[in-house]
């Protein structure tokens, strides 16, 4: 298996053409893909990469609705928790605003609206109209996450399907006893944190909930943002604390030490100046230079067209921020990490994403970050100096069959140090670096 050109200190132990995905996640000597393409209505992928150099597929479960995708996997012990989100589609969330905008036109006009005045209120096209009212009588109803007994691989047992709402389950978190849903939830705008208990994995119980203040619309709160900018990507649990990514909202850190009263003990936000979101926060395994430190990556998140390229030129793309997160009240930036465009010959693909997206979650030791970069590829960096970043690896495979750039999205390390890459086309490589920083 070669190499590509594009690689640094980083080597290619094997590569597959499986369909794009949105999480690899390693657990003992399998790996557990959650895919993006519903095409297949492909949901997971189980494989035995025992010999990191031969991965097999083990087995593949599949997915009954149409509309939904299960492009997240989550594994401990032998359970294993996945999600179920809506289908994304060119019309967004038009439907919901149907309602409204039926009412406003009905008030102004004295009258019903017709199909044309409705399409130019949503911006849409009169033929897009049918379309939003079928979605309006039957709204998505199959949001949340299912849980099931992976002891055998080759034969995943469904165990629970608990349904949450809206779009459903996007990213969350797990350990033996419990799991931290990011989710949609009637009465709430936008993602927020629902905790469930998952000792008895056939049966989850809610424990509780969080979310930012002026999410919870049901109970009063009025938000001070437009749409969904401000909510919850996910949170990720290391001791008695949750570190959140919320999006336009920047970074919360929540305390979980009651897990049935959870509460913000540290917030940061960096919006504006910086336009991409905060995608995913956590603190470094082990103290830097005696202080607690703590990173957070945005998502490359704003250009998807040749015209929106365009237009964000000159802007920062997304990035790897380090804080010193030692006072949890007073999270203090320290730096920030950005690959250059001259970076990678993929950085202005049309459509594509050049910038951050993603990091290793489960750090267990050691100062590198394993950093997913879109059309950048895989950048490990050190923080062996958190004021001062430094790249120490990269990898940037080859576009994907069908694709103008590579679209690397998600990463996880095994024990071994073995690195695992997914792209949202289809291609999954296994890596090696050759030389430990």
């Amino acid at each position: 298996m070669t190499s590509p050109k594009l690689a640094r200190n980083v080597t290619r132990l094997a590569h597959m053409e499986l369909p794009g995905a949105g999480q690899v996640y390693v657990e003992g000597n399998c790996a557990y893909i959650g895919h993006l393409s519903n095409q297949e209505r492909l949901g997971t992928s189980i494989l035995d990469v025992s010999d990191p150099r031969r991965p097999r597929i083990v087995s593949q479960i599949f997915l009954e609705d149409p509309n939904s995708h299960s492009h997240k996997a989550r594994v401990v012990g032998d359970i294993m928790i996945v999600n179920s989100e809506q289908n994304g589609s060119p019309l967004g969330r038009k439907a919901e605003q149907l309602a409204s905008a039926r009412r406003a036109l009905e008030q102004s006009l004295g009258r019903a609206p017709t199909h044309r005045e409705l399409a130019a209120r949503l911006s849409v096209q009169e033929g897009d109209i049918p379309v939003l009212e079928a979605s309006e009588r039957n709204p998505y109803d199959q949001g949340g996450f299912r849980i099931y007994d992976v002891k055998n691989k080759a034969k995943p047992r469904l165990l629970a399907f608990q349904k949450t709402g809206g779009k459903g389950v996007h990213r969350y978190d797990m350990d033996e006893n419990h799991a931290y849903i990011s989710t949609e939830m009637p009465g709430y705008l936008g993602a927020m944190l629902v905790i469930y208990n998952i000792r008895n994995p056939e049966k989850p119980e809610e424990v509780s909930r969080w979310w930012l203040p002026g999410q919870h619309t049901a109970g009063g709160e009025k938000p001070a943002w437009p749409g969904r900018r401000h909510r919850l990507h996910h949170a990720l649990r290391v001791g008695d604390h949750l570190w959140a990514g919320c999006w336009m909202a920047g970074v919360r850190v929540i305390d979980v030490s009651d897990i049935r009263k959870p509460r913000t003990v540290g917030a940061y936000n960096y919006h504006p100046p910086f336009p991409e979101p905060t995608h995913t926060f956590r603190a470094m395994p082990e103290r830097i230079g005696g202080r607690r430190i703590a990173v957070a990556i945005d998502e490359e998140d704003q250009a998807h067209s040749a015209e929106e390229m365009v237009r964000r030129r000159g802007r920062p793309h997304a990035a790897l921020w380090v804080f010193d997160a030692t006072d949890l009240a007073g999270l203090k930036p320290l730096s920030v990490f950005q690959a250059s465009e001259l970076d990678s010959p993929w950085s202005r693909a049309t459509p594509g994403r050049f910038g951050a997206h993603q990091f290793f979650e489960r750090m267990k030791r050691g100062t590198l970050v394993y950093c997913t970069w879109f059309a950048g590829g895989l950048r490990i960096v050190d923080l062996a100096d958190p004021a001062a970043p430094v790249e120490v690896g990269h990898f940037i495979p080859e576009p994907a069959r069908g694709r103008a750039g590579p679209m690397t999205n998600d990463v996880d390390v095994d024990g071994r140090g073995i690195i695992y890459v997914v792209d949202r086309g289809p291609q999954f490589d296994i890596l090696e670096m050759t030389k430990r920083a």
